[in-house]
């Protein structure tokens, strides 16, 4: 029986905050402890209550933790706050009876090398973006995989994603999707300046190296969109699998491949 969890809120507004107060009395009906806005140490499960980015935010946390992490959708997508509204509360006795089913997510770990610095790493559930500004020109990035020279690509970046992330920026670049319990890497070049330069798909096991060539102005290593650091000429970016899994709380009622159907509108089918 859980005895904590965090609440996590999109915004300050009315309607998530009408919503986070039947979650709170919800859950305290149950004897659970509630920490609104952050995560707690001592926390045993994390509910967000938003969209894809909200859930994004504390992904990390939730990983470096153990614990699972439940996405309740206020948000447009929906990729992985999977539970509509109506079906919150089926969701939250499941989570609170520890009857629920999980879905492990692959997670990217992020190492930033810096000559002179100690390494930093980070922790990405959709990707990794290496990209100029907007005002900037083309960039050089050469790459490798598993430690053997692949490429280098010329244009406004590259990114490194994860079979979750394949239906995020990746999608929107023109690369593939993924079922999210495959362990790949994709690498999708952003406005590649060769016509050749298409999205490839890697074994998880690879360790992926991209190094900074040729750096002018001001470039850009994004994780998951929610935070930036700057990159300068000679810096390189490892990009790996982690170790063990984000576990995600799968919705009771719909699956996979309804979410797909349902946000890239495709047409139903014989059988659906």
């Amino acid at each position: 029986m859980l005895k904590h969890i965090s609440l996590i809120i999109r915004h300050e507004t009315e309607v998530p905050n009408r919503i986070g107060k039947v979650i709170e009395k919800l859950f305290h009906g149950y004897g659970v402890s509630v920490t609104e806005g952050k995560v707690n140490p001592q926390t045993e499960a994390i509910v967000v209550l938003g969209g894809d980015g909200t859930l994004l935010h504390v992904a990390g946390k939730a990983y470096q933790l153990g614990i699972p992490l439940l996405g309740i959708n206020l948000g447009g997508l929906g990729f992985l706050t999977e539970i509509h509204i109506n079906e919150m509360e089926q969701a939250l006795d499941s989570l609170i009876s520890g009857t629920f089913e999980l879905d492990k997510r692959t997670i990217l770990s992020v190492t930033l090398k810096v000559a002179g610095s100690k390494d930093s790493t980070y922790y990405a559930l959709n990707e990794a973006v290496i990209s100029k500004g907007p005002l900037s020109t083309i960039i050089t990035l050469p790459t490798w995989a598993g430690g053997s020279f692949l490429t280098t690509y010329r244009g406004d970046g590259l990114i490194i994603s994860s079979a979750t992330g394949s239906t995020a920026y990746n999608l929107s670049a023109g690369g593939p999707i993924l079922h999210p319990c495959i362990e790949a890497l994709i690498l999708t070049p952003i406005c590649p300046f060769a016509l050749n330069a298409r999205p490839l798909i890697l074994p998880g096991r690879m360790k992926v190296a991209i190094q900074l060539r040729n750096a002018r102005e001001k470039i850009s290593l994004v994780i998951d969109g929610q935070a930036g650091y700057e990159l300068n000429e000679g810096d390189c970016v490892e990009v790996q699998k982690a170790q063990g899994h984000l576990k995600l709380i799968k919705s009771p009622i719909r699956n996979y491949f309804t979410i797909l159907r349902e946000k890239l509108g495709w047409a139903k089918g014989v059988g659906t």
